[in-house]
């Protein structure tokens, strides 16, 4: 993921003429962004491309800003709320999935390998450190971008692991237009942050570091963390959701001041609040980005004026919202 771009005033001659210098074969226009969320939600991009390389990402990047043309680069659609009304510009589907693990056990992954390929594959292979990520929807730029972490092992789950433990280095295209390789002082990663969230580079594929690992005991660690997910958050096939849409605070917990406000099953048009998980807001069918905002004030609101704690989304907000 890169930093959401604000859309612009269309211009139709510099979209017409950055669309000739991509591949026709991997674009297509108006196309609804909402299949390519997780949330199901957003309505068309001007111009949507599928980069299928780390190559044709750099170049698809640079063609935008060579044009002046508004992008934003998307992975799987998590933790992004699109707007109804679309987005004016390019978005960059980021498919480019070509991974491989060394004997060092050094993997090397393009930004757009998901960490479902990547967690099978080292599990398979003997390799340790990135079975705490099964179940979550990211791609490896997603997981840079956020820090991807998850409450692991079982069954005290007293520890949260971090993308930033496993990380060597990754290769950017930054926003002054040079590529680079970078390691974790550039990266700066915090709680739910990195540098990504501050500039507008965009990762071209990442180097993680693996250590030798028992399969049977991955794989044990594979049922536990997906029976945990699976206990605790709605299934994304059944309730389509963003994930967590409030920042969390510390020692209180962003969900549990909205479950206090006795707000779970509220429900705005197509969108709720999960009964399962009150950081979670689901689609359940027909949900609009006008929905969830306006369940996300709402929650902010309720929460506020009972507890007097401000509420912040987690979620980018990419497009037009009307």
């Amino acid at each position: 993921m890169t930093r959401p771009a604000t859309t612009a005033p269309h211009d139709a001659t510099a979209l017409e003429a950055l669309a000739l210098d991509l591949d026709p074969a991997h674009l297509r226009r108006a196309e609804p962004l909402a299949p390519y969320t997780t949330f199901k939600i957003g309505g068309p991009a001007d111009l949507l491309y599928d980069a299928t390389s780390a190559d044709a990402l750099a170049t698809a990047v640079t063609a935008a800003r060579a044009h002046g043309v508004p992008w934003f680069v998307l992975g799987l659609g998590a933790n992004i709320l699109v707007g109804d009304g679309g987005f004016r510009g390019l978005v960059i589907r980021n498919v480019a999935r070509a991974h491989a693990i060394a004997p060092d056990g050094r993997l090397r992954a393009e930004s757009g390998a998901t960490m479902r390929d990547l967690v099978l594959d080292s599990v398979a292979q003997g390799w340790s450190g990135l079975e705490h990520y099964v179940g979550i929807p990211s791609t490896v730029g997603g997981a840079l971008w956020q820090n991807l972490h998850f409450l692991s092992p079982a069954p005290e789950r007293e520890r949260t692991m971090f993308i930033a433990e496993v990380f060597e280095s990754c290769e950017i295209l930054a926003e002054e237009g040079d590529r680079r390789t970078v390691g974790p002082d550039y990266v700066q990663f915090g709680y739910d942050d990195s540098v990504f969230h501050h500039r507008r580079d965009v990762v071209l594929s990442a180097t993680l570091r693996l250590e030798p690992g028992d399969p049977m005991a991955l794989q044990r660690i594979l049922q536990e963390n997906l029976a945990w997910r699976g206990a605790r958050h709605p299934w994304l096939e059944i309730h389509p959701s963003a994930g967590s849409i409030f920042k969390k605070i510390a020692d209180v917990g962003a969900g549990r001041l909205v479950d206090q406000c006795g707000l779970k099953g509220f429900r705005v048009g197509g969108a709720a609040i999960s009964h399962m998980h009150a950081n979670i807001m689901v689609n359940l069918g027909g949900a609009t980005a006008r929905d969830v905002r306006a369940l996300i004030a709402h929650a902010q609101e309720a929460v506020r004026e009972r507890f007097g704690h401000a509420l912040e989304p987690e979620i980018a907000f990419v497009g037009e919202f009307t």
